[in-house]
């Protein structure tokens, strides 16, 4: 009875102390697992860390508290330096170590590199700004061209001088008026380069099957501004009455608003003098359709009884012509021109039983020949 009473015991007690182990392993664990304080920081051997070097360990985090944020170099005096793989205390009385701990890279210090193994390179070189200051004595030139002159590049000479032509009959149309019907026609064309060109112009009228009026013009064209020429040159009138012949000079070119512009003077034999205005404008209801109003003034200093033409303000003409351009090279027209006799002219109208004012409706074509 006594012995079982003992088995009983020993078995409840054994039963007790298994308990108590298995509730026991949990904490043990745990335990393990909490880190180190910062006062035992001191015993580490730093040696048996392998691969181990004061770069890596600046990016280790040292454990928050106020004994690390007040750390200083003397922090780390209980750390075996000598048992760093590669490393000498020689080497190391450059290094800061202050700066391998938080907030310590300001103060990070650059002396003694050349001492580090791998730095050798950087003896010379100072951690001063990496930008400005004088260039070293070996340095290039400061243009690059380490004194080779550049000199023309050949066969790139650039092609903005090239002598180019143009041809273009802004009129060839025929007329119809109150009495009678003809051809009219105005056409001009250049030939040269930017600054200097040969300028050609015409027009004339022709009805009841011969000429009426006519005239050739030839300049020089000189370029003096963005879009402003001078002309200077010589006109030849043909038609009825005898032939005249006059000097030329004027100026033509772009005004703003694109307003094209020609204003020529001219002075013949006998005394004789001219001048010629024009104008015109073209407005685009599409990049096709467009509108061309054009407007012409002769005046004479002097009366010219054989080509019925009178002095002072001889006549006007003002024409609105809407053209189809169905390529820009071509362009058919139609339209409506006025022509205004004045003075002595208009007097020289009546008696030949000429309308003084002219309406005529026209339909014509408009060629553009680009070289």
């Amino acid at each position: 009875m006594t012995m079982n009473r003992r088995i009983t015991d020993l078995s409840l007690h054994g039963s007790m102390l298994l308990a108590a182990l298995l509730l026991a392993l949990p904490l043990m664990a745990s335990a393990q697992n909490v880190p180190a304080s910062s006062s035992s920081a001191s015993s580490i051997d730093i040696g048996s860390m392998p691969g181990m070097d004061h770069g890596t360990m600046s990016n280790m985090s040292a454990p928050a508290g106020p004994a690390t944020s007040a750390a200083s170099s003397s922090d780390m005096s209980g750390r075996d330096h000598q048992a760093m793989p590669g490393m000498t205390p020689q080497e190391m009385k450059g290094v800061d170590h202050a700066a391998m701990l938080p907030g310590g890279h300001g103060s990070t210090q650059c002396t003694g590199q050349g001492g580090m193994p791998g730095m050798g390179s950087m003896s010379g070189m100072t951690m001063g700004p990496m930008q400005g200051g004088n260039p070293p004595p070996d340095a290039r030139s400061p243009d690059y061209s380490d004194g080779v002159g550049y000199g023309p590049m050949k066969d790139m000479d650039m092609a903005d001088d090239v002598p180019l032509g143009m041809l273009l009959i802004d009129r060839l149309e025929a007329f119809n008026d109150s009495a009678v019907h003809g051809q009219d026609w105005e056409a001009e064309g250049w030939y040269g380069n930017d600054s200097n060109k040969l300028w050609i112009r015409t027009e004339g009228e022709r009805s009841r099957g011969k000429l009426d009026d006519a005239d050739l013009e030839a300049f020089w064209n000189h370029s003096i501004a963005a879009y402003w020429n001078t002309q200077l040159g010589a006109r030849q009138d043909l038609g009825e009455g005898p032939e005249r012949t006059w000097a030329a000079f004027g100026i033509q070119g772009l005004t703003p608003y694109w307003f094209e512009l020609e204003a020529t003077g001219y002075v013949g034999a006998n005394g004789r003098t001219a001048a010629r205005l024009r104008v015109d404008y073209e407005l685009l209801f599409t990049q096709r359709l467009i509108l061309q109003p054009e407007l012409e003034a002769n005046l004479y200093g002097k009366d010219d009884p054989q080509r019925r033409i009178g002095s002072g303000l001889s006549d006007a003409q003002f024409g609105l012509r809407l053209r189809y351009e169905i390529r820009r090279q071509f362009a058919p027209y139609i339209g409506v021109n006025w022509v205004r006799r004045i003075g002595t002219t208009a007097d020289y109208a009546r008696q030949d039983h000429r309308p003084v004012l002219d309406r005529q409706i026209v339909a014509g074509v408009r060629i553009w020949f680009p070289d």
